[in-house]
């Protein structure tokens, strides 16, 4: 199995992580949540590396995770999401309260719902979906065994925690998401999220101050 690429990109007004993903030697990418301004940093990039965009995985429906997607997608590139944010992917306006001013929100349309417990394909990797609702309701993280990697979206920081106070967040809900989905994992899980620095479960099991066994 060839070696997986991953090209991590801070977008958006806020620092957003998104992930593009692909296998040396390969010919499609996919996309891990897409911030505003994805098209402008992810197109080029795909050009460049010869590469096709096959699919955006997103973590949750907060704008700056979805903002970028419309610039991306059509009717061949599947998008997948929780059912739990449907609302934000459908209608992200009602997110123009807590967001940047000059975001242009336009509807994603989710093309694959996804559910805790659900399995992906990943270029020949197995990829668990875990649900991991507390910073909002639809928050998902994409679990690669194989590569000892996670795409956490906001549930986890290096060294802190999504926030609980958006609509929809709880601060218990989050803390049973990190003790039982993430705190579980592999200690040595790379766990990439949303924002800042990449980190590792085993590092925040001891050393986050939010969230303590």
């Amino acid at each position: 199995m060839a070696h997986l690429k991953i090209k991590k990109m801070e977008l958006g007004p806020i620092g957003t992580n998104a992930f593009l993903i692909w296998e040396d030697g390969g010919k499609e990418a996919v996309l891990v949540d897409a911030p505003p301004g994805s098209g402008d940093a992810v197109v080029p990039f795909l050009k460049k590396e010869k590469l096709v965009l096959s699919s955006i995985w997103l973590t949750h429906g907060h704008w700056d995770h979805i903002a970028g997607a419309f610039e991306m997608i059509d009717d061949e590139i599947p998008v997948l999401g929780h059912p739990a944010d449907k609302i934000m992917f459908e209608d992200p306006n009602i997110m123009s309260s807590f967001a940047m001013p000059g975001i242009e929100f336009t509807p994603i349309k989710i093309t694959q719902w996804l559910h805790d417990g659900d399995r992906l394909d990943l270029f020949g990797r197995e990829v668990m979906v875990l649900h991991c609702p507390g910073h909002c309701p639809g928050n998902v993280v994409f679990w690669i065994k194989s590569e000892n990697l996670c795409f956490v979206g906001d549930v986890i920081f290096a060294g802190g925690i999504g926030r609980y106070d958006l609509p929809g967040g709880d601060f218990k809900t989050l803390e049973k998401s990190i003790t039982e989905k993430i705190y579980t994992l592999p200690a040595n899980t790379l766990l990439c999220p949303g924002h800042g620095p990449d980190t590792k479960v085993g590092d925040e099991i001891h050393l986050n101050p939010f969230v303590q066994l």
